[in-house]
């Protein structure tokens, strides 16, 4: 009876309770302050430079926007761009080999190089997963994606 009293006058302590306030935060992806779209100067300019690792003359410029605005589908003309960038000699582009070797440092140096910036965690799993499941994907073809993806077209 002793053991009975002693554990209920134990179990009616009184505890204390600490509170945490929580601040309410807005969580937006990572892109979401790329709002503005480019003109279609700053795309081409841009776009040039990613392929080509150098500028572009100001007759390559006034020859990509007059193909531009010469076709009614913006997105078609810039998709052809790309293509036609894809095709020539001088783009820069690694190797099929390079992206497999190290999908990790393809992946890191393809979004520095498109988006100005480096990817998510979950951006960079999925990718490397990407590229290690499919082997019909290469190099060109992810540069290709990400030339015409939506964040490239906004900064």
């Amino acid at each position: 009876m002793c053991c009975i009293i002693l554990l209920a006058g134990q179990s009616c302590q009184q505890e204390d309770y600490v509170v945490f306030e929580i601040e309410e935060q807005t969580i937006l992806p990572i892109n979401s302050e790329k709002n503005k779209d480019k003109s279609n100067v700053q795309y081409i300019s841009i776009l040039y430079t990613n392929m080509f690792r150098k500028a572009m003359s100001p007759n390559d410029m006034l020859d990509a926007l007059h193909a531009i605005e010469s076709i009614g589908d913006k997105q078609v003309a810039f998709d052809i761009l790309v293509s036609k960038y894809m095709n020539s000699d001088e783009v820069v582009i690694p190797s099929d080999e390079e992206m497999r070797s190290d999908p990790e440092k393809f992946i890191r140096d393809t979004y520095k190089r498109f988006f100005v910036r480096q990817p998510t965690q979950a951006e960079l799993t999925w990718m490397i997963n990407y590229i290690n499941s499919r082997q019909d994907v290469s190099a060109e073809l992810m540069y290709f994606a990400f030339a015409t993806s939506n964040e490239h077209f906004h900064y």
